[in-house]
């Protein structure tokens, strides 16, 4: 496939599991109700559940890979025949402390999935307390034709994390994100997602929960830095269509990745 569509949902998680999964599936009929009907629905970081109060221990909500919440997705990407990639918290090794674990599921069930890698121990936050890292493998899968490589939003702001999902041939990073805001915080995140796709050549898709916790402001950036759509703040579902064919403009005006001297 030459185009991807994708469909970013900026739409806030609840302290209910179940309240979530229905909004799952209330979110991919919006998304395929119009067209372009998706090939890939985005939700953001913890969209199984909100991570409550700072501080608060998420140990109970935490769910396996085969679990209500990834079976609730296949469902929903069977049902509207899509891929879906969304946040959740994933048991771990250590029942105090869960993974912060993002799923990509299709109309098959489970295509893979990745562990955030750099927890949020910033701002005044310790994400370490009460969540485990994953181990530093970044995961790129192959979703209707496109190389595509995930982050979970503090992930962003570690520019070796984009160029190693470069390095395994990303065409697209997906960074679905809880960005807590605060002063500044909306200009790094637009910031960061422009730099991730430039200095990569690579598509950057990024979805934020909306305020007044977290910033909003979701956007799809192209591999020269262009911005394709961006929303403010509310729960919005922004669309974008990705094409190799620009990608491939992109990198032969500016081989930056083949030009590379470290």
């Amino acid at each position: 496939m030459s185009t991807l569509s994708i469909a970013l949902a900026q739409n806030a998680s609840s302290l209910d599991p179940a309240e979530n999964r229905e909004a799952v599936s209330s979110l991919a009929r919006t998304a395929t109700a119009t067209a372009p009907t998706p090939d890939l629905l985005v939700l953001p970081e913890a969209f199984m559940r909100d991570f409550g109060a700072p501080g608060e221990d998420i140990s109970a909500f935490a769910e396996p890979l085969d679990g209500p919440y990834v079976e609730r997705l296949t469902q929903v990407a069977k049902e509207h025949q899509l891929t879906v990639v969304a946040g959740m918290f994933e048991r771990s090794g250590d029942p105090a402390r869960p993974y912060n674990t993002l799923v990509v599921v299709d109309a098959d069930g489970l295509r893979t999935s990745y562990r955030k890698i750099h927890l949020y121990d910033s701002f005044g936050y310790k994400e370490s307390d009460r969540l485990l890292a994953g181990d530093i493998e970044p995961v790129v899968v192959d979703v209707a034709g496109f190389r595509v490589g995930l982050m979970t939003c503090y992930d962003l702001r570690f520019p070796e994390m984009g160029r190693a999902l470069a390095d395994r041939d990303a065409e697209l990073v997906v960074v679905p994100a809880a960005w807590v805001a605060g002063p500044l915080k909306v200009e790094h995140w637009r910031t960061l997602v422009k730099a991730r796709a430039i200095e990569n050549t690579v598509y950057v898709a990024a979805v934020g929960q909306p305020g007044p916790r977290y910033t909003g402001h979701s956007l799809v950036v192209g591999p020269t830095g262009e911005l394709l759509a961006e929303v403010g703040d509310g729960e919005r579902l922004l669309r974008a269509v990705v094409r190799h064919k620009d990608l491939e403009a992109a990198r032969s005006g500016n081989p930056s990745l083949a030009n590379r001297r470290f």
